[in-house]
């Protein structure tokens, strides 16, 4: 095992220039890494560069992984016999939540080799916080089904588990689907549940508001393509 290398998972900005909200041991750990997975190539690079303008971004080789790229595990297997420190990066936030970098992780594990997390921000434990919601008791269930009837019955049955449990319901929706979403919610659920909406954490423009589905009606501000977590706890 000690010859192995060490897959470091390497949590970045929820929010455009919110670099502040990343620990500097962190940030300083990641501009030595020179074997990547990341999300987006393109702004993995940026992301280094703004760390440190000096970084040798040429020097580093990087491997997307995504919804449209597989994880290519035998690369991982490569790099990490040869000792390499290994760093996985998403889009925004932590890695290998609601995105496939978990399959990284899980085949570090069977090699033996270290998996380490860093410190960083969550956009769904942050919502928690936020919400004034049970946060003991909690549920993340990533992106919903997107067609009826698979939809409406998974709204349904989030919110009859959210009662029955008193658990707190956390999704996510992609950006242009907000709106539709809040639409879904408000139709398939009973007025008196509250939903939390935190938009644009971490960044100059994130508010966090919890309301009764019938308090939300005809009142949802503009979060059309705006980074949100929503969340649910029935009564």
């Amino acid at each position: 095992m000690s010859n192995l290398g060490t897959l470091y998972l390497i949590p970045v900005p929820l929010a455009e220039n919110a670099i502040e909200a990343i620990p500097a041991s962190v940030q300083q750990l990641s501009i030595t890494i020179r074997h990547y997975f990341v999300e987006n190539i393109r702004t993995a690079r940026r992301y280094l560069k703004q760390i440190d303008s000096a970084v040798d971004i040429d020097a580093i080789q990087f491997a997307e992984i995504n919804n449209k790229v597989a994880p290519d595990l035998k690369l991982l297997v490569s790099w990490l016999h040869k000792g390499h420190a290994v760093g996985m990066m998403s889009e925004a936030g932590c890695p290998a939540m609601a995105d496939p970098g978990s399959a990284l992780a899980a085949r570090a594990h069977e090699l033996g080799a270290r998996v380490m997390p860093l410190v960083g921000p969550s956009s769904f434990l942050l919502a928690l916080m936020a919400s004034g919601f049970n946060g003991q008791r909690f549920r993340f269930l990533g992106y919903l089904p997107i067609k009826e009837p698979q939809r409406g019955k998974a709204i349904k049955e989030m919110e009859q588990n959210s009662r029955h449990f008193q658990e707190t319901q956390i999704f996510i929706e992609t950006p242009y689907r907000n709106h539709q979403l809040m639409d879904d919610l408000i139709r398939h659920c009973q007025d008196n549940t509250r939903v939390c909406l935190a938009v644009d954490l971490t960044g100059s423009t994130e508010w966090v508001q919890t309301r009764t589905l019938k308090n939300w009606k005809g009142q949802v501000p503009n979060i059309h393509k705006r980074p949100a977590i929503f969340l649910l706890l029935a009564p």
